[in-house]
């Protein structure tokens, strides 16, 4: 832990309000990317380790800064439709306070990230979990909805309901897992080899975070990096492509669940992918 850190943290969460929480996070895909090609070219693992995952594009500095920054811009400011968009650059408000609050939930995410890794030492993906806890902070004081959001489909309120889905359901539909299941063992053979002949764990994951970039452009590409990070984690450290194939499937099944229950009828983003991938990695590193 260090001053420098900490500013650089600071400007992550700065940097993920004003692009968005979304684009930032497709940055931290396509810098992995970068980060696995020198890897593989015999280089350090700095670019993964220190940027791609550390206080400047990490997740839990960057893109949790951006979602801190639009619950706050949208609950407190009035400024965006919905805390729930990930996807706008705040830049647009041009509002100082937006990007403060981005930068101080940057520094927030260094510093939980630091307690979960460091000090307390979790058996999980730390990263996945700092962006899961930032989230429910961001809600708990930039919300109005709870962390289970409103569950009453009476008392949605219009700009909610404009924006989320109403679920009275806590389990996903038979066709979601059926179609969650296919996904998941397709992507997650694929990322299993992946993973074990290039001994890198966190390829599949960037991939699948760069391709979101075709979700910001509006086309219907589905959020995949908890299946294919999982997948490739399992894989990693059992050696078998059908271990990381059946704990994508885990994710995928998991990931559906959070979304329900922690991301409908809300009017601020807890992303369910993170929350996904810290709890399959808690079970992975476990067994492993």
């Amino acid at each position: 832990m260090s001053l420098e850190l900490i500013l650089i943290s600071f400007g992550g969460g700065v940097f993920g309000a004003l692009i968005g929480a979304l684009p930032a996070f497709i940055f931290t895909g396509f810098v992995g990317l970068i980060g696995v090609g020198v890897v593989c070219a015999g280089g350090p693992p700095t670019i993964l380790n220190d940027i791609t995952f550390g206080a400047f594009l990490g997740p839990h500095v960057a893109f949790a800064g951006g979602v801190a920054a639009a619950a706050f811009a949208a609950n407190k400011k009035k400024l965006l439709e919905s805390g729930m968009d990930t996807t706008i650059p705040l830049n647009k408000f041009q509002d100082k306070s937006i990007l403060i609050v981005g930068g101080i939930f940057g520094v927030l995410g260094h510093l939980v990230n630091y307690l979960y890794a460091t000090i307390i030492t979790l058996p999980t993906d730390t990263v996945a979990m700092t962006v899961v806890t930032s989230g429910i902070i961001a809600r708990l004081v930039f919300g109005r909805t709870g962390l289970l959001g409103i569950r009453n489909p009476s008392r949605v309120t219009a700009e909610i309901a404009a924006t989320s889905e109403v679920e009275r359901h806590i389990l996903p539909t038979s066709k979601t897992i059926t179609y969650d299941i296919i996904m998941a063992l397709g992507l997650g053979i694929v990322v299993s080899y992946i993973s074990i002949i290039t001994g890198i764990a966190v390829l599949g994951f960037c991939v699948s975070a760069a391709s979101l970039i075709f979700t910001q452009m509006g086309y219907p590409v589905p959020a995949t990096h908890h299946v294919t990070s999982i997948a490739g984690l399992a894989a990693f450290m059992s050696g078998s492509i059908y271990i990381g194939a059946l704990f994508a499937v885990l994710a995928a099944i998991i990931f559906e669940i959070v979304a329900l229950n922690f991301n409908s009828n809300c009017d601020s983003h807890i992303d369910p992918p993170a929350a996904s991938i810290f709890i399959c990695a808690f079970i992975i590193m476990g067994i492993f």
